[in-house]
């Protein structure tokens, strides 16, 4: 016989504390819905709530629940309850009755995610975020087959300084553009570029590996790096518990401006801390005018510089730091933030993004929501 029991998971429902008064519910929102295989929380959540990072608001989850959350299953009923004055969520979950006493819950199920996993997945396991001589250390590449100088998946290849106990699977890298913060130029690591898989055939000095799987052609002095065992996609979307503020570095996708589904990164990380799950948002910073609205505008009334900045080749001295370019110098009689005839306008929040990997001074985000074109140097801050 099938029948639903509430489940008292992380999802169970306790009266929500105050904070829940700003608990926003959508106008067209469902009773109940039941979930289904390619959902995500953040969609489920979006049902119910304007804000979907206000989730564990109306879960009462603490922060140990967030980060260990229980799960949710396709098949598995979401019941809104508003019959104490305050939204609240309840998990109804189905099971099989075989006899008395004895209920049996179906195993071979995959949770539903925070966000998609098939946008994600490189980005949990590459790009890697790494400082900028951290990799002159790890396993490399020193040869492979004879008179060949690019190598492909099937190709043998040997490898110095491999060790044997860290598994026979692994990332090949290169290392690529250092990443520099665009609000003080200050370095924040070295993205190394990702180039396929390799897997230890015979260990040894130097061992052998071979070549499963190449992104980009492979060569000699190309670093190894270990594979995480285990990707995490479910993380409970909230808000940081601290004011974030930051701004866009990258697009990711070769796309000039983002929209929904696009992966960026961010020039803050833990060490600022953000955490997997949390939620941003976006803003488009307000631009300058005129106190007399029948005066010149801001972008009339000055010429401002436009900032360019570079790559910078990782095999520069050490402690050379990036600058930026300028088309002219700064002069603080030509910046509108030191005109009193002028006002800036507020900045205006665009769209959303959730933080899925963290290092220590860079994260990446996917763009949950965006009602304008997301470009490089846009805000980001705790919403």
């Amino acid at each position: 016989m099938l029948r639903y029991i509430i489940t008292p998971l992380v999802l169970a429902c306790l009266a929500l504390p105050a904070a829940a008064d700003d608990v926003q519910l959508q106008p067209d929102r469902p009773e109940r819905y039941v979930v289904v295989k390619g959902d995500t929380l953040w969609a489920i959540s979006g049902k119910f709530l304007k804000d979907p990072w206000k989730w564990p608001k109306v879960w009462n989850m603490n922060r140990e629940q967030i980060k260990n959350p229980h799960l949710i299953y396709p098949g598995d009923v979401v019941v809104l309850d508003t019959s104490s004055g305050e939204p609240q969520l309840r998990l109804l979950r189905e099971t099989v009755t075989l006899q008395p006493g004895i209920r049996e819950e179906p195993l071979e199920r995959e949770a539903v995610p925070s966000i998609s996993p098939s946008t994600i997945a490189p980005f949990l396991s590459r790009p890697l975020i790494v400082e900028a001589d951290s990799l002159k250390d790890s396993p490399t590449i020193i040869a492979g087959p004879q008179n060949r100088v690019a190598y492909a998946p099937g190709n043998k290849v040997y490898i110095d300084k491999m060790p044997e106990d860290q598994g026979n699977v692994w990332h090949i890298y290169r290392p690529g553009k250092i990443m520099v913060d665009p609000e003080n130029k200050e370095p924040l690591g070295l993205e190394a570029l990702y180039l396929g898989d390799l897997k230890v055939t015979k260990f040894g000095d130097p061992a052998t590996g071979e070549i499963t799987r190449a992104k980009e052609e492979i060569f000699s002095d190309d670093r190894l790096v270990k594979i995480e065992d285990k990707l995490q996609f479910n993380y409970i979307p909230h808000a940081p518990d601290s004011e974030i503020k930051g701004r866009i570095m990258a697009i990711y996708g070769g796309v000039a401006e983002a929209g929904a589904n696009t992966i960026i990164s961010i020039n803050k990380g833990k060490l600022d801390g953000l955490e997997e799950g949390h939620v941003l948002s976006i803003n488009r910073a307000g631009t300058y005018v005129s106190r007399k609205p029948t005066e010149k505008k801001a972008e009339e009334k000055f010429k401002l510089p436009e900032f360019r900045f570079k790559d910078v080749d990782p095999n520069e001295e050490k402690n050379k730091k990036p600058q930026a370019k300028t088309d002219e110098k700064y002069d603080p009689k030509k910046d509108p933030a030191n005109d009193k005839s002028l006002v800036k306008l507020p900045d205006e929040r665009i769209g959303l993004l959730m933080v899925f990997r963290t290092f220590d001074r860079v994260s990446y985000g996917l763009i949950m929501q965006a009602a304008e074109p997301v470009n490089l140097l846009d805000t980001v801050n705790t919403p």
